[in-house]
């Protein structure tokens, strides 16, 4: 515990899925936290079950794709909590699976200003901040950006830019003491993989399953362990590390999972109360209703 002691982090997509938990996790561990989210995320509410456990948390509700509202995020951290030691480019969207041919130009669009954009800029104005304090910055690539996956080839490659974002970064900040990591989760049970709330059909469901050999999606609490790790002072010595947490999909050879024993498909009972593991599914129409400028609030 308290392995975040009085560190400041700011989580971009703070509110949902794999964000929500790395949030409430870094909170037990002592972290002070920025929840950044879009208008319509659940950021408010988060922030109210950390303070409700203790912790201490602030809302930064804007679009950080947009270069004012990301150069406004670091500096809520600093006028909030005085300092910034860690940042989460968390933030990402999921719009659509489809073949390269069909795939939609808005799409593409859409990916490269929410994918790359705003961890581009967030990580511009964070830098500064956190060669004051030797801080790191963990951001979310993915097994798509690794290996590629077909009807996925977008998305794949914005995480792909992200891989080498990321290193290339943590080499030019080595010599400041600023360390940059990547988490690349595989399947995650969140409104991303599942037919109902996401871009996913029914086949690509059980395709990422079966291909995935310990036979199930990893949870969000599952991926934010790694991202603890990688924030704090025990991976003093790691960087531009590639951190897959995928139940080992980029290394399977066909539908193993299929093969996974009853007791190895059970997910793992978590400590964190989560409650909007499923939300944040990416929304094309909601999105170009946000295009123009957001303001910021807090």
């Amino acid at each position: 515990m308290n392995r975040l002691q009085d560190k400041v982090a700011i989580v971009t997509g703070g509110a949902t899925g794999i964000g929500e938990a790395i949030c409430k996790k870094f909170s037990r561990e002592g972290a002070k936290v920025i929840v950044s989210g879009f208008p319509e995320d659940p950021v408010h509410d988060v922030v109210k079950e950390i303070m409700s456990e203790g912790g201490d948390a602030a809302p930064f509700i804007a679009d950080i794709s947009i270069e004012q509202n990301a150069m406004n995020c670091v500096q809520f951290a600093i006028n909030t909590y005085g300092r910034l030691d860690i940042l989460i480019n968390n933030a990402g969207v999921f719009p659509v699976m489809e073949e390269i041919q069909n795939y939609p130009l808005e799409a593409f669009d859409y990916l490269v200003k929410n994918n790359i954009r705003s961890a581009f800029l967030m990580t511009r104005y964070a830098v500064p901040e956190l060669k004051k304090n030797r801080g790191c910055i963990v951001s979310a690539g993915s097994e798509a950006g690794k290996i590629g996956l077909g009807e996925n080839s977008v998305y794949g490659g914005t995480k792909g830019w992200m891989h080498a974002f990321t290193r290339g970064v943590a080499a030019e900040q080595a010599k400041y003491g600023i360390r940059a990591n990547c988490v690349c989760p595989g399947a995650i049970d969140t409104a991303w993989t599942h037919k109902e709330s996401g871009p996913m059909k029914a086949r690509h469901e059980q395709m990422l399953i079966s291909a995935t050999p310990m036979g199930r999606r990893g949870t969000v609490e599952e991926v934010a362990n790694a991202y603890l790790f990688l924030a704090s002072d025990e991976a003093s010595f790691v960087t531009g590390a590639l951190f897959c947490v995928d139940g080992g999909i980029t290394i399977s050879k066909g539908p193993i999972g299929k093969e996974a024993e009853s007791e190895v498909i059970k997910e793992p009972k978590g400590e964190l109360k989560l409650s909007h593991t499923m939300d944040g599914a990416t929304n094309m129409l909601r999105g170009r209703q946000r295009e123009l400028h957001q303001p910021y609030s807090d």
